[in-house]
């Protein structure tokens, strides 16, 4: 095994050295293994021929980006080697006339945004990690971020794919038209499968034009109730917001303790909410944003005039991740997702866990498609705590099904959630899935183990 790396990649395009290998055994999770080898992809030839000396050998194969990923997917709990594709940079090419980009997947989710804003366009999944997350990263998670709410997340945004099959076979998906119904959708199919079916070597993306202007809105609310009602007539109205996030006054608390919000007393949920587009009828959009806004329970609605307002106005969602890594550090986060109508429920039913199991749970999130980020502040160190908080993810996990909803809206499955999807889908969509995985890849050698549990 180890000659035919040497002979696929050159010395500084491979790693074996335990010291060099470890690095590359952990992402965003807790999760941590040591790689065999740590290989850099420079091109698709060279992973179909990399796969294929992982089937001589029946070594495992575990693709990644830049390890910002929250679920352990691209940790390699069973062995095998690691192919980061960090250098897989060949192409970055703009086509204004069509309104596309082709990007290899080393190239960063900022690093795209910025080559397309020259042009007047941009992508629309935007991930907090943005300066650091991978184009190819954000394909494999279908790794969404504020503005999915109005312009959809990674599989509406992706035209075609190349890439290379656990076979070691080369493919392409889609192509460069927004319309296509020839065979199945295997671009949709692929985006979000966590490197578990192929290894994307390029995508074809679908580029929006940048909008003329934009407006930025808080508003702070009594409780989570009306800000959750706030949710509902504010989604039900023509004008969708470019981003709609929200906070509970738990996040609230924690903030104040870490920055001066200037927010009114007995604030218990926030709104963030931004509205994009012509500017000649920006005014309008957001006033009729306001408006909805605006009910029982809204203690304080706010406008942005000027940068410096919008800066001020957003401080206190950019304090809320440093608040929470100062109280818990080591915190277990999950980004579960329920339907907009049901976010009070959901809210409800977490803060009579978080009492029952005595888990402080902090809760913030993309409220404008229901997907909030249920925080659970613990000290994995300490047994008793760990112990309280998995009885309590597992009892979050059935509160969300029950509401409809759905475990995971942008992280993932990965190792952290698998045993749990049974929960979710039926045998029949379970079996088929695995009937897939065996068609892509029929030694099980591309990130075996993620994202569903063994048979």
């Amino acid at each position: 095994m180890q000659a035919g790396l040497r002979r696929l990649f050159s010395a500084q395009d491979l790693l074996t050295a335990a010291g060099d290998c470890w690095a590359y055994g952990y992402d965003n999770s807790r999760q941590q293994a040591m790689p065999q080898a740590v290989c850099f992809a420079r091109d698709a030839q060279q992973i179909s021929e990399l796969i294929r000396l992982c089937r001589t050998h029946q070594v495992p194969l575990v693709t990644r980006g830049r390890g910002t990923g929250t679920t352990g997917a691209t940790v390699p709990l069973r062995g095998g080697i690691v192919l980061s594709m960090e250098r897989m940079r060949e192409r970055l090419e703009i086509d204004p006339a069509n309104r596309l980009a082709r990007v290899s997947p080393g190239y960063t989710n900022q690093e795209l945004q910025q080559a397309a804003a020259r042009h007047g366009f941009f992508w629309p999944p935007d991930p907090t990690s943005a300066a650091v997350c991978t184009v190819g990263g954000n394909l494999a998670y279908n790794s969404a971020g504020p503005r999915a709410v109005k312009y959809g997340t990674p599989r509406e945004n992706t035209l075609g794919l190349r890439a290379v099959t656990g076979r070691g076979e080369l493919l392409k998906t889609g192509g460069a038209t927004t319309k296509g119904v020839v065979g199945y959708d295997l671009t949709r199919l692929l985006i979000g499968s966590e490197g578990t079916l192929a290894v994307i070597t390029e995508a074809t993306l679908k580029l929006t034009p940048l909008a003329e202007s934009s407006r930025t809105l808080q508003a702070v609310y009594r409780d989570i109730h009306s800000a959750a009602a706030a949710v509902s007539r504010i989604m039900a109205q023509p004008v969708t917001p470019c981003a709609l996030e929200f906070m509970d006054g738990t996040a609230i608390d924690m903030v104040r303790s870490y920055s001066d919000l200037g927010l009114p007393e007995g604030a218990g949920a926030l709104l963030m909410i931004e509205v994009d587009g012509p500017l000649a009828g920006i005014a309008a959009s957001a006033a009729q944003v306001s408006a909805a806004a605006q009910g029982d329970g809204c203690l304080q609605l706010a406008s942005a005039e000027n940068a410096t307002e919008v800066e001020r106005l957003w401080r206190t969602r950019k304090a809320l991740s440093p608040a929470l890594r100062n109280v818990a550090p080591k915190k277990i986060n999950e980004d579960v997702v329920v339907p907009v109508s049901r976010i009070p429920a959901l809210i409800s039913g977490l803060e009579a866990l978080s009492r029952r199991f005595a888990v402080t749970i902090v809760n913030f999130g993309h409220a404008g498609n229901g997907n909030i980020h249920v925080n659970l502040l613990v000290d994995p160190d300490d047994p008793t705590q760990m112990a309280a908080a998995d009885a309590c993810l597992d009892a979050v996990f059935d509160l969300v099904l029950s509401l409809e909803g759905s475990l995971s809206g942008e992280h993932g499955i990965g190792w952290v959630k698998r045993d749990f999807i049974d929960r979710e889908l039926d045998a029949t969509s379970l079996q088929l899935m695995v009937a897939i995985k065996r068609q892509f890849d029929p030694d099980n050698i591309l990130n075996p183990g993620v994202g569903m549990p063994d048979p």
